[in-house]
């Protein structure tokens, strides 16, 4: 792509959480990564530097609050202030991961609403606009008092399963829980195929027992999707319940690859014959096994940065 953008007031600055994403969002643009620095004092206070001006320029900060999700978090905070106090024009945040998203609601007494804190945090801080892929629920948007951009990831997971050669007659949508069955029909009208559900019940966080499977499965290649997959314990449960109900195969997909504590085991060990991720939060080493394929939402958030900032309609990505 060429460089549009190079003496333009569109700037993109990368924190720690998802440099590589970064950079080749600002190589999809057309633009350099902006100059920065991110330094620890010696009792953890974090020290940020804007090594090149930004006056009058529109800004977008590319970090996602993954783990460590505080540390990223107040990195993200204190670089909206940076910005603000070197006179940015507008400052976009591009969170492709909303951290406490699973926090959005009081289920039980005393329950903080920690996704709603991080709105406020972040319209606090100075943000103009947040621009962040499959929140956890939707209704967060209604959090935010400022512009939201809330971006799809099943149209690239769609594309990757459409290129396999299933039958498609084969097919079918799984979704893991009653939650997520608005997440599997988008997939399931994209892949012309039919929706299952699994009805379970979870006595405990991280914990989930499998109760039922609502629709036909059986011979049938299954392709659960969620948005995150994080301890894994739902989303291999699943698939495991699928083959012994009759399923040939089972392929799993999410967005946010969180696959923290026996994630990963969980997964090399279960049913799943692979398991479609995106780069919203970055694999480390450990996580890179041969089930697991990752790809990149850059071209999607990409697109909506250079629509945002040449004041186009973004509603075009939201499907």
């Amino acid at each position: 792509m060429p460089n549009s953008y190079t003496n333009s007031k569109l700037k993109i600055f990368s924190l720690n959480s998802n440099y590589h994403l970064a950079k080749e969002i600002a190589d999809e643009v057309g633009v350099e990564l902006g100059k920065s620095s991110v330094k620890r004092f010696s009792d953890g206070e974090i020290q940020i530097n804007i090594e090149e001006s930004i006056r009058g320029c529109d800004v977008f900060v590319i970090q996602s609050t993954c783990e460590p999700v505080n540390e990223n978090l107040m990195e993200l905070l204190i670089m909206v202030d940076a910005l603000k106090r070197a006179s940015a024009k507008t400052i976009s945040i591009v969170m492709p991961y909303y951290g406490y998203a699973r926090q959005d609601r009081k289920a039980r007494a005393r329950e903080p609403i920690t996704a709603k804190l991080v709105a406020n945090l972040l319209e606090t801080a100075g943000a103009d606009r947040v621009i962040t892929l499959d929140l956890h629920a939707p209704q967060i948007q209604g959090f935010f008092d400022i512009l939201i951009d809330h971006l799809m990831g099943v149209p690239i997971l769609a594309d990757y399963f459409e290129k396999r050669d299933f039958n498609r007659d084969d097919l079918v949508i799984v979704s893991p829980d009653h939650g997520g069955v608005t997440r599997a029909r988008k997939l399931a009208e994209r892949l012309k195929a039919p929706i299952a559900i699994i009805d379970k019940r979870r006595p405990r966080p991280n914990v989930a027992e499998v109760m039922n499977i609502v629709g036909n499965i059986d011979g049938k290649v299954a392709i659960l999707i969620d948005d995150i997959i994080d301890t894994a314990g739902t989303i291999t449960l699943a698939a495991n319940a699928l083959v012994e109900n009759g399923a040939k195969e089972v392929y799993a997909c999410c967005t946010h690859p969180v696959l923290s504590g026996p994630a990963i085991e969980r997964i090399d060990n279960s049913m799943i014959k692979e398991l479609v991720v995106t780069n919203s939060i970055p694999l480390g080493d450990e996580k890179k096994i041969g089930k697991i394929k990752q790809l990149s939402v850059a071209p999607l958030i990409s697109e909506a940065i250079i629509r945002v900032y040449e004041q186009q309609s973004v509603s075009t990505l939201f499907d």
